[in-house]
């Protein structure tokens, strides 16, 4: 019978994840769910038909259509464990030499050792389906395929002054993580910088971006900031707690999941997804409960865990058009674009798109988002090291 327990709160100096395996855990395993999440929605979505739009859907369905309609959720998880990672991560060394200039580093290369050959892998698919036209470089802001939505989408101007790139709305997301990541230190500085005109300098900057930037991802904005919040809380209670603050995540998630706002952000997602977070941080934030890291069955955990955690960038961010592609062929070859909900065998044929999906975007991660910590320290080494100790341009050293 697990334990209830008056519970207590601190806050850390810091937030530090090495010192909390169990928290560690559930990051990364909450970051894997979050990408699967999306992918398996994202893949029925399109080649199922709505639920709506069917008259006497099976239970089959209905229950399938339910599981893997967790998308929104799922990148509101985003949004948070980047805050607890990225907020938390900045303030711990934000007062050290060259913090914003580590910091801009690290962003940079997170992003774009991805996303640069995931936006050539949308040409090409683009190319192989017909729906991009080869020839002269096109600057136009409406073409989903033009070398201005290219650029645009790198630097995170998707959704308000460029398209999503070949029509890939997962990048939405990135638009909000980009300005984020742009806005917290301006914060950060405003709070805890020195200097009053550098304070005030970084203030007006981040006003400025509030109104120049759609409202919703200021607002949303609350919503990471949350998470780094939470990264330096301790939450003191028993299990019993812990497992009613459990419950009450994935109950409030599956309420809201049937009741609420689940398409665009919206004022009223964002207070449904604020009354989601509390309760998951909440749990996160107790996660420090004493754990042996050597033993079996945390670590056959944690290797799954790390596992799907590690590749959920790429796998959020080729799904689509992999998707896509999928459609093509089927309409091509056989002339459906579209599985049968009734038809039981077609619910292998999901699965093996998916595993395919899951697959590539394994590959995709081996050869691209696996190296961005030695494209990170090389860039590091180029830019930020004196004169005379620079290496080489072609130096790349290893893990």
């Amino acid at each position: 019978m697990p334990s209830l327990s008056l519970p207590t709160i601190r806050c850390r100096a810091q937030s530090n994840l090495h010192d909390h395996p169990m928290q560690s855990l559930a990051l990364s395993l909450l970051r894997g769910i979050a990408a699967l999440e999306v992918a398996a929605g994202h893949l029925r979505s399109e080649i199922y038909p709505g639920l709506r739009s069917l008259q006497d859907p099976t239970l089959a369905y209905q229950v399938f259509a339910f599981v893997t309609g967790f998308a929104h959720q799922a990148v509101v998880v985003f949004f948070l464990i980047s805050g607890w990672l990225v907020g938390g991560s900045l303030m711990n060394r934000l007062h050290q030499p060259r913090a914003l200039a580590n910091y801009a580093i690290d962003r940079v290369t997170r992003l774009w050792t991805v996303l640069v050959p995931t936006l050539v892998l949308i040409l090409l698919v683009g190319l192989a389906m017909g729906v991009a036209q080869p020839g002269a470089v096109d600057l136009s802001p409406t073409n989903d395929y033009s070398a201005l939505s290219f650029a645009g989408n790198l630097l995170g101007l998707q959704t308000f002054l460029v398209p999503n790139f070949g029509g890939n709305y997962a990048l939405w997301s990135l638009t909000y993580e980009t300005w984020y990541y742009v806005q917290f230190p301006l914060l950060a500085l405003v709070l805890f910088g020195h200097g009053r005109f550098k304070r005030a300098a970084c203030a007006a900057a981040f006003v400025v971006l509030v109104i120049v930037l759609p409202k919703m991802i200021s607002m949303y904005f609350m919503l990471w900031l949350l998470g780094a919040a939470f990264s330096r809380i301790e939450l003191h209670c028993g299990n019993g707690l812990r497992l009613v603050l459990g419950l009450l995540t994935m109950g409030l998630f599956s309420y809201y999941r049937l009741t609420g706002s689940n398409n665009e952000l919206v004022p009223e997602s964002f207070v449904q997804d604020m009354i989601c977070s509390v309760p998951l941080l909440l749990l996160l934030s107790s996660l420090h409960q004493p754990v042996d890291p050597s033993s079996p069955r945390f670590l056959r955990i944690n290797d799954v865990a790390t596992f799907f955690s590690e590749f959920s960038f790429t796998l959020y961010v080729t799904h689509l058009p992999l998707i896509f592609l999928a459609i093509h062929i089927g309409g091509k070859t056989v002339g459906r674009e579209q599985l049968n909900p009734f038809v039981a065998a077609d619910y292998i044929w999901y699965g093996a798109i998916l595993l395919a999906l899951i697959g590539f975007a394994y590959v995709f991660y081996l050869a691209f988002e696996r190296n961005t910590f030695r494209l990170r320290r090389a860039v590091k080494d180029w830019l930020l090291a004196p004169r005379a100790e620079r290496p080489a341009v072609t130096a790349l050293s290893p893990d």
